[in-house]
């Protein structure tokens, strides 16, 4: 009898309190976790970062974390976005300067990546503990989720400020995507770098768009040949030289191609509207939409039209 009940104790431990705890470390053992190679320019080193953290990170180098929360999810799909499609281990491209690495934390290399002890050192001690929480939570609420066309990540570009409209893909790297067309964007106007005026020297002009020979003085520098649905200036010429309107925007450091210019003397003014390339999600823009009661669905199926929100399997 006693054996009998010693016997039934421990099946009913079993069944209760071992097999729900061996289930549940199966369940985290089997289950594959996706990581982010990470090359640290700064260290020059990789580091493997878990991919919703490392989405955190991007959120809070690539958009202010004032934002409202609906702009602050809409980036966190956005980032995930790109992220997975340049992973090699779904095939992606990953990053060309080191093997084992899918992205670097340099912007210039598709997305701004912050570690938490930089951004303790960007926000200071109370600013962390609020703008992390409030990021983390974004990123939570939208985790595994991605933008798709078709069935596939899409290129899910974004930038800063579009001015008027964002602009058509084909305009500005001659490939198009359905998604990546342009649409009216009067939701960024509160962004300070809607309009901004900078002065050029002439020979410090000259000097960066490689023209020896000098410009007429007093003359207008340049010469549209063609403007972009977006208002961008697509192609122009500058003497007997002609450039991509992106490409002259970033030889002189300019916010955007939108852009007029007047002379005095020999300095040339260059007075931009909007701040980046201008093709797809706007992020100022997603604030403002956020602001006018849009979700973070609402927010990306405007600037990516045509796209469905997918987890990731």
């Amino acid at each position: 009898m006693k054996q009998a009940i010693t016997g039934l104790f421990l099946s009913l431990f079993f069944l209760l309190i071992l097999l729900p705890l061996l289930l549940v470390i199966f369940h985290d053992c089997s289950r594959q976790k996706i990581s982010v190679g990470l090359y640290l320019t700064a260290k020059n080193k990789v580091v493997m970062v878990e991919l919703e953290e490392y989405v955190k990170g991007v959120v809070a180098a690539e958009m202010p974390a004032n934002f409202h929360e609906e702009a602050l999810k809409a980036q966190a799909v956005a980032a995930r976005t790109v992220t997975v499609k340049r992973l090699k281990r779904f095939g992606g491209r990953g990053y060309a300067d080191k093997a084992e690495a899918d992205f670097s934390d340099d912007f210039r290399d598709g997305q701004a990546w912050l570690s938490r002890k930089e951004l303790r050192k960007k926000w200071g001690f109370w600013g962390f503990q609020r703008n992390w929480a409030k990021i983390a939570q974004a990123v939570e609420e939208t985790k595994g989720m991605i933008l798709t066309y078709e069935g596939r990540p899409i290129d899910a570009v974004y930038h800063s400020t579009s001015g008027p409209r964002t602009e058509n893909a084909e305009d500005l790297w001659g490939v198009g995507y359905p998604y990546l067309q342009s649409v009216a964007c009067p939701y960024c106007q509160h962004s300070r770098r809607y309009v901004e005026e900078i002065a050029i020297p002439r020979p410090i002009l000259q000097e960066r768009l490689g023209i020896a020979n000098g410009l007429p003085a007093g003359a207008l520098p340049f010469r549209v040949i063609e403007t972009t649905a977006g208002g961008r200036i697509k192609r122009l010429r500058v003497g007997t030289k002609s450039f991509r309107g992106e490409d002259f925007r970033l030889k002189l450091g300019l916010n955007s191609a939108n852009f007029q210019c007047r002379v005095s003397g020999d300095t040339v003014y260059f007075r931009t509207t909007g701040y980046g390339h201008g093709v797809g999600m706007c992020q100022y823009g997603a604030d403002g939409l956020a602001k006018a009661g849009r979700n973070f669905q609402q927010i990306l199926s405007y600037y990516y039209q045509g796209t469905e929100i997918k987890k990731i399997k």
